[in-house]
């Protein structure tokens, strides 16, 4: 089995966004994560390309990806009080999004930190 080198990647699990690590991994798992620390090697080595879950759920039912969205959509339009909040585990693009919707909706913006 021959793995593939991914150089500079970047970690997003804890906040420190460190992108200096190195993965090895072949088409199903990454199976080294060199310069990441525990919280990093964890997140790396314990996830994986093959498909455990649906798309998405609705009510504990596998949806469609677009049903889900449909749904999310209305529930946080109807809020009083919408909270958007984590991020930690996402890309820098995927966080500017999440802020302009916030933003959108007059919503809280908080992460992980706060705790």
């Amino acid at each position: 089995m021959e793995l593939k080198v991914i150089e500079n990647a970047t970690c997003t699990f804890c906040g420190c966004v460190c992108d200096d690590i190195e993965l090895h991994a072949d088409d199903v798992r990454i199976h080294q994560a060199k310069k990441a620390c525990v919280l990093g090697k964890s997140w790396f080595l314990n996830h994986t390309a093959e498909k455990k879950y649906p798309d998405a759920l609705i009510d504990g039912q596998p949806a469609s990806l677009d049903e889900a969205i449909e749904v999310a959509a209305n529930h946080l339009y109807e809020a009083d009080m919408p909270l958007v909040y984590g991020m930690s585990n996402t890309t820098c693009e995927a966080q500017k999004e999440c802020v302009a919707m916030a933003d959108l909706l007059g919503a809280l913006l908080d992460s992980h930190t706060s705790l």
